[in-house]
């Protein structure tokens, strides 16, 4: 009879208890706060962990530093307050487009994959800029909505990795190529999220995309799909978000310098080295294109190009189409939503049927083709789909082709 079991009901607790009785920091704070927030409850948490679940917008979360406290607030004998608001990084400090050289054909692929969230492979030799290219692809989106930020910062919150500082801004993952299935995709006991749920609502840069497990790549080809992971245990299920962007660099061959004349590959290892990627993985990629290496007069040169805050306003002004006709992105549309909003012109139509025949292309790669055309539309402000858009397009598609 020490605290009154009734008023029990309007809360929820959670927070590790030491032998002391001080609450300590937990994972998952944000998570949880979300669900306590449906549920019309109170909750109370360690004041750190309060102040993380604080960003959900939920008014009813107080911090306490004890048992004793809770005790007292539940008693009516004090009153608990709410946690302390989070300093955010209002700016992040951006790579910016500007610095990167050359590479025209490549920034133009990029900014057609930040408008439509397309995945990206990008095939060059080592030095050519593609990791720098992938590394200034958050500098092209803009912040992430209130609603988006939460459901990303819930899943880092799982494995304690999310920084409230840095609520709103997309993650950026790099796994190493050594990153197993379970650090991959998720797994354990109990299922944790891996790198592709930490990436939701962000960027997943897998460098040297080859070197990858092959079993393990061929994991990501449900949540390229469906936007979610699901991992059976036998004692336990787990379904994780992965609604991630997928951006892939490569070499063209074991030594990274084909076709130039240093290029020691026999054509059998360069075979090898490019079948590790699998038909129906490059059919879910949306865009491949071609790295070449940066000469010495582009190296010596000034900065040149656009700025990311000038591509930025053109992928803003496409996504905003997209909204407003779907309600996301055009790398979301499934088939029926292509067939309604992604068919081009007759001269458009025509040249993606002699594409199809030239190139084989699958019916996946067919509706991938379509639905890089309408970004490629919506950038330049276009609701029709013509030829030029269908061209170039085609052109993001040769290499899983060839």
């Amino acid at each position: 009879s020490q605290i009154p079991a009734a008023s029990l009901a309007d809360y929820e607790f959670a927070g590790e208890l030491s032998l002391s009785g001080a609450l300590r920091p937990i994972r998952g704070a944000l998570a949880m706060s979300l669900q306590a927030a449906g549920d019309g409850k109170v909750f109370i948490l360690p004041g750190d962990s309060a102040s993380e679940a604080a960003l959900t917008g939920h008014d009813g979360i107080l911090a306490a530093d004890s048992l004793l406290t809770v005790c007292a607030h539940l008693s009516g004998r004090d009153q608990l307050s709410a946690p302390s608001a989070v300093n955010l990084e209002n700016s992040p400090n951006l790579a910016d487009l500007r610095d990167v050289r050359g590479q025209q054909q490549a920034k133009r692929a990029l900014e057609i994959a930040a408008a439509g969230g397309h995945s990206l492979l990008m095939i060059g030799p080592p030095g050519a800029g593609k990791s720098m290219l992938a590394a200034r692809l958050p500098g092209l989106l803009p912040t992430l909505t209130r609603e988006a930020a939460q459901a990303s910062a819930a899943v880092l919150s799982l494995v304690g990795q999310f920084q409230p500082a840095r609520f709103g801004q997309r993650p950026y993952r790099q796994p190493h190529h050594t990153a197993s299935a379970v650090a991959l995709v998720g797994g354990g006991n109990p299922p944790r999220p891996g790198e592709i749920s930490l990436a939701h609502q962000g960027i997943l840069f897998l460098d040297e995309l080859p070197e990858f497990d092959s079993k393990v790549l061929e994991t990501l080809r449900e949540p390229l799909v469906t936007g979610r992971i699901h991992i059976s245990r036998a004692a336990r299920q787990a379904e994780f978000p992965a609604k991630f962007q997928l951006i892939a660099a490569m070499n063209p061959c074991p030594c990274g310098h084909h076709p130039a004349a240093r290029c020691r590959c026999t054509p059998d290892q360069i075979a090898r080295y490019r079948g590790r990627l699998s038909g129906p993985l490059l059919d879910r990629i949306d865009l491949l294109i071609e790295v070449p290496a940066v000469t010495a007069e582009q190296l010596a040169a000034s900065a040149d190009g656009e700025s990311s805050a000038d591509v930025q306003q053109r992928v803003v002004a496409a996504m905003a189409r997209q909204q407003a006709r779907q309600a996301g992105s055009n790398a979301r549309l499934d088939t029926a939503a292509i067939d309604r909003l992604c068919q081009p012109d007759s001269a458009g139509g025509q040249l993606l049927q002699r594409a199809s025949v030239q190139l084989g292309l699958s019916g996946r790669a067919w509706h991938r083709v379509l639905k890089v055309a309408r970004t490629i539309a919506d950038l330049a402000g276009s609701e029709v789909i013509n030829a030029a858009h269908i061209a170039e397009a085609i052109q993001y598609r040769r290499l899983a082709h060839a």
